[in-house]
């Protein structure tokens, strides 16, 4: 797994561009381990997935779809199609450095945080965030013959109230 506990959001916490994001020693760290764990898998860390990887993890944790990443490397002077991206971003999650979160059946985020955590999804502006506190629940399902829980994955979709 990409983020640890001791190295969690690199350079800060809202998000925002870090200035030392690609050079500070905890960026640095992060580069690394999504390198050896690309050639663990047999993938080369290719110039493309390298980029991506600054993007994705050099700004602490997000939560990222697909459309926002291509257009942040078009941005950034990339010539990438969106299935690199799409792909890129599907063999992240088969490595365990992304962990990807369906809201509805058309839209999915990637999130640089791979520990299991419950989100909140604002319908009307269509963000992602984690939720700040923890959920708990006093009863599970047992699963199934044959089967083992592997995690709980929660989305709590908000839409803003009209006020009277």
């Amino acid at each position: 797994m990409l983020m640890d506990p001791q190295l969690g959001s690199p350079c800060n916490s809202d998000h925002g561009r870090c200035p030392e994001a690609e050079t500070c020693e905890a960026g640095e760290a992060l580069m690394r381990r999504c390198e050896d764990a690309l050639r663990l898998a047999g993938l080369r860390p290719t110039q493309q997935r390298q980029q991506l990887s600054r993007i994705l993890f050099g700004n602490g944790n997000r939560h990222i779809t697909a459309d926002v990443l291509y257009a942040e490397a078009v941005a950034t002077g990339m010539k990438i199609s969106q299935a690199t991206i799409y792909n890129t971003l599907n063999q992240f999650v088969e490595l365990g450095l992304l962990r990807q979160i369906g809201v509805d059946g058309s839209r999915s985020f990637f999130d640089t945080n791979t520990t299991v955590h419950p989100h909140f999804f604002y319908e009307d502006e269509g963000e992602l965030v984690d939720v700040p506190d923890v959920v708990a629940f006093d009863q599970l399902p047992e699963p199934l013959p044959g089967y083992a829980m592997e995690r709980i994955d929660v989305v709590i979709h908000l839409r803003r109230t009209r006020q009277g």
